[in-house]
């Protein structure tokens, strides 16, 4: 599996991820939660969530892992497999359970109130 991860700097924040990159940072999140959006560049509402995860990714910095993965750059059978049916899709893992789901733009409210419930 590669590690092409988009690194953040030291201070963290979110990773751009592919879909080679999921299993290893699920894996070296240990308990943490992780929240990936599943997004696309043409997408409307993606692009209103965008500022959002990549402030939650600076805020939650050594709490939670937040990172994005592109459906278009993505296979299709992984995205497929993550139940990801349309776009903005944000999901958040703890241990490797998904606890979270939310499709379409809802607002950083509820994004909040999702890492928020992974770090309980």
């Amino acid at each position: 599996m590669a590690d092409t991860a988009t690194q953040p700097p030291a201070s963290q924040g979110t990773l751009h991820i592919s879909d080679a990159d999921f299993d290893k940072m699920m894996k070296d999140a240990g308990d943490k939660p992780v929240m990936v959006d599943f997004y696309a560049e043409w997408c409307g509402p993606c692009r209103l969530a965008a500022p959002i995860i990549e402030e939650l990714g600076q805020t939650y910095a050594g709490k939670a892992v937040v990172a994005k993965l592109d459906i278009d750059a993505a296979d299709r059978n992984f995205v497929a497999g993550q139940g990801v049916m349309s776009i903005p899709t944000v999901i958040v893992w703890k241990n490797g359970k998904e606890i979270a789901r939310q499709t379409g733009f809802m607002g950083r409210e509820k994004y909040v109130e999702m890492i928020e419930n992974g770090l309980k």
